[in-house]
């Protein structure tokens, strides 16, 4: 029975050199590997109790062994001379990225993070150096782990106590020159612009404040100058007045009563209280 017929198929193959290749046939149901042909162990393998039976019957049959088998001679190696010029010997130069924050828990109050990722093939190594001298306590690095497009990630911090030195990491491939980058420890792209924008939105509300301010003492001040002053009298007490020669006479008037109705009338006798109104404006 043909192992592909029962659920998914993954082939890997592993080559280091043109004489050195590893052939691994897997076999997944449900996203679970169950059974594994590899050419260096030379036979199936079983991963669960199913897996196990299956690959004790694959085993037992010598046909299907040998046509497995055959599989490294007649699909790999007939395969590599064009694999190898094409896809083998390319590489991509890894892209860093080192940033700090804090540790969620250990003995310094900082930590130093580098991604290493979208570089192939997979061998590479990080290291970190601290005023030129390696560093390996602190330190942990993850394995290579696959982006699922050819490309490669490795993830790896350094914990340290701030002080005047100098980090930097280095990324070594076996095929190219070692990536040296250093530690810059000023404030990040991404948190100098979110400075920016806020620095400029305070100083936006500050200017729309102040126009707003302005513009309301501006109106309130031509409201005053638009409302007429006014009118203030003032009443004050005159007794017998001395008429002035060549002016107008002045009348006074005094409170009289007839038939019980308050009347005002010319007073003309002597000694009566007069009143002398004089409008201001």
């Amino acid at each position: 029975m043909d192992p592909s017929a029962l659920g998914w198929l993954l082939v890997i193959i592993t080559i280091n050199s043109l004489n050195d290749i590893q052939y691994i046939w897997s076999n997944y149901y449900n996203k679970l590997e169950y059974a594994r042909f590899d050419s260096n162990v030379g036979k199936f393998v079983g991963y669960t109790a199913a897996g196990v039976r299956q690959a004790e019957i694959w085993n037992k049959d010598q046909s299907e062994i040998a046509r497995t088998k055959a599989m490294k001679e007649t699909y790999c190696q007939y395969n590599i001379g064009n694999w190898y010029p094409n896809m083998l010997t390319k590489s991509v130069e890894p892209t860093v990225r080192l940033y700090s924050r804090t540790p969620p828990a250990g003995h310094h109050p900082s930590m130093l993070v580098c991604r290493v990722y979208d570089f192939y093939p997979k061998t590479i190594k990080v290291r970190w150096l601290r005023d030129g001298q390696e560093v390996t306590s602190d330190v942990t690095t993850t394995d290579e782990m696959e982006d699922g497009d050819w490309y490669y990630q490795v993830h790896s911090t350094l914990e340290y106590t701030p002080r005047i030195s100098r980090n930097r990491i280095i990324t070594t491939k076996t095929t190219t020159e070692p990536l040296v980058t250093d530690w810059d420890p000023s404030m990040p792209d991404s948190e100098r612009n979110k400075l920016a924008i806020g620095a400029s939105g305070l100083i936006l509300g500050l200017i729309l404040s102040l126009a707003g301010f302005i513009y309301y003492k501006r109106k309130a001040r031509g409201q005053n100058q638009s409302e007429p002053e006014p009118i203030r009298t003032r009443i004050e007490p005159v007794l017998n007045p001395v008429p002035v020669p060549g002016s107008d006479p002045v009348h006074c008037f005094s409170s009289r009563s007839y038939s019980g109705s308050n009347q005002l009338s010319p007073d003309g006798g002597s000694g009566s209280p007069c009143f002398l109104l004089n409008w201001t404006i």
